[in-house]
């Protein structure tokens, strides 16, 4: 069983109660990946919910046969699967070690059972769940207006304003 130490430095636990978190604790499986280890892949059943403990996760869409945009990182603390919480969803990214990494896990289903029966902690858990679809909503959208301002058909209509 994964102990209390290992998981106070998951930013989503850090606002749940201690009593929330020993709920979850017995759910919580370590997983370890070498580098260059796909823990899913886009398109697969979204069942699990991972935080990173340690190591770097490569959040990454492949394109073409030869093109793979990164989409992102996530750093220890930050969790990520979070098309599980959805409920029969699918994974959205692929996720690749950038190094080797520990990883906690817990089933999707087991999580939005116990978010159910324990509404404060659902409300807690959904609220971070905002906030991060939120920044990542912000993120991409920073990256689209920097894409179009640098497009060459969009760089002469913005010299004429």
């Amino acid at each position: 069983m994964v102990s209390l130490s290992e998981v106070n430095h998951i930013i989503i636990l850090s606002y749940f109660t201690e009593d929330m978190i020993q709920k979850l604790l017995p759910e919580i499986e370590l997983l370890r990946f070498k580098s260059g280890e796909i823990i899913f892949r886009r398109g697969e059943p979204a069942a699990t919910f991972y935080s990173l403990k340690r190591g770097k996760i490569l959040l990454e869409q492949r394109i073409s046969e030869k093109v793979t945009i990164s989409m992102g990182t996530v750093k220890p603390g930050y969790s990520f699967g979070w098309s599980s919480m959805l409920g029969d969803e699918k994974f959205t990214l692929d996720t690749v070690c950038g190094e080797p990494c520990e990883v906690l896990s817990i089933r999707a289903k087991t999580m939005l059972a116990m978010l159910e029966e324990d509404h404060s902690m659902g409300y807690r858990f959904m609220h971070r769940l905002l906030h991060m679809v939120k920044r990542r909503l912000d993120m991409r959208t920073e990256l689209l207006l920097k894409l179009l301002s640098n497009h060459p058909d969009i760089q002469p209509l913005m010299r004429e304003s």
